[in-house]
């Protein structure tokens, strides 16, 4: 298994969601780079469990440990080494035998030949998106010297739109023993023109594949996305103008990027999440011990949503797409 992304910013993450800790390897920051941990601490807790009776009732403090590549709160350039310690793990250390629905159970065990670590889902957990939130607050913070903004929202919950009925929504599943997902809308103001390259080095390329790492990820769109197979030419293009001595756009049906390359106008893109594939309902799969069938229904301390605590990994990772390629210009 190899578990390293990037081109000029590579990162390497680890760890399972049972094991000892969890943690992230950040190749190629630049040297002089004042980090405040503080803030970074700051974005774990908006994605860390046990916060609300909307999310995982897993208590986790997500206390990040700098292990090399920051002295005296600023980057020696060297690889930047963070890990945080799985700390309740208690009375949850078995290997399911049964696959879950939606799980990657079944292809984990396919793959590895049943030797992979799937305790509380093991390397393919949200509990992994921890580290990714702690390397895209780095990231956060270097570009924000540089006049980059990056927000996310939820916007939508099954079929719920506002932050009212979106909670509702989700207590309604839980109360039902089931799930539901969501979409998530993410933005980055101030990025200039120029960032990527055609083809393999676009920079939807480079966002899409760090998105799709996100586990339950199953939709990404930039711009008007896939409302603009049903417009013609003449409505998806965003006309020019020029502002003074700068380009404007009149629409940003592109989402920012054209040819793969950053136009100048705000990047944005929405991330659909699939339900959370653990509920309580039973339903029909197979005992990977004996490959005959089975039932299997999932109890324990699961989101019946992941939407909310998913806004911040998004954030990371347009974050992390971002500087790769402002670093690899």
């Amino acid at each position: 298994m190899s578990s390293v992304w990037g081109e000029r910013i590579k990162l390497t993450l680890f760890g399972e969601s049972r094991g000892e800790a969890i943690g992230i390897v950040i190749d190629g920051l630049p040297a002089g780079e004042s980090i405040d941990i503080e803030q970074c601490q700051a974005e774990l807790a908006r994605r860390a469990p046990g916060q609300c009776e909307l999310s995982s009732a897993r208590k986790e403090p997500d206390e990040v440990r700098i292990i090399s590549g920051l002295y005296n709160g600023v980057t020696t350039g060297t690889p930047l080494c963070a890990i945080i310690e799985n700390i309740d793990v208690v009375n949850e250390a078995q290997i399911p035998t049964i696959a879950r629905p939606g799980h990657a159970d079944y292809t984990a065990h396919v793959k590895y030949n049943g030797f992979a670590d799937m305790r509380g889902g093991g390397h393919f957990s949200g509990r992994l998106t921890a580290p990714l939130v702690f390397a895209g607050s780095v990231a956060r913070q270097i570009l924000a010297r540089k006049g980059v903004t990056i927000s996310a929202k939820a916007v939508r919950i099954g079929n719920a739109e506002t932050e009212q009925t979106m909670k509702d929504e989700i207590l309604a599943a839980k109360a039902d023993g089931d799930s539901v997902g969501g979409i998530v809308e993410v933005t980055a103001t101030g990025v200039p023109a120029g960032l990527g390259a055609p083809f393999f080095s676009s920079i939807e390329s480079t966002l899409a594949g760090l998105f799709f790492s996100i586990p339950a990820v199953k939709g990404v769109e930039f711009g008007g996305g896939f409302a603009l197979a049903q417009m013609r030419g003449t409505q998806a293009n965003d006309q020019m103008r020029m502002d003074g001595e700068n380009v404007s756009f009149l629409s940003n049906n592109s989402g920012g990027i054209l040819g793969g390359i950053t136009s100048g106008a705000p990047i944005t893109a929405r991330i659909a999440f699939k339900p959370t594939p653990s509920v309580a309902k039973e339903q029909m799969s197979i005992d990977l011990a004996t490959m005959q069938n089975a039932a299997v229904s999932t109890s324990g301390r699961n989101d019946p949503c992941v939407v909310f605590r998913a806004v911040p990994v998004v954030e990371a990772c347009m974050a992390i797409a971002t500087l790769d390629k402002w670093e690899s210009k």
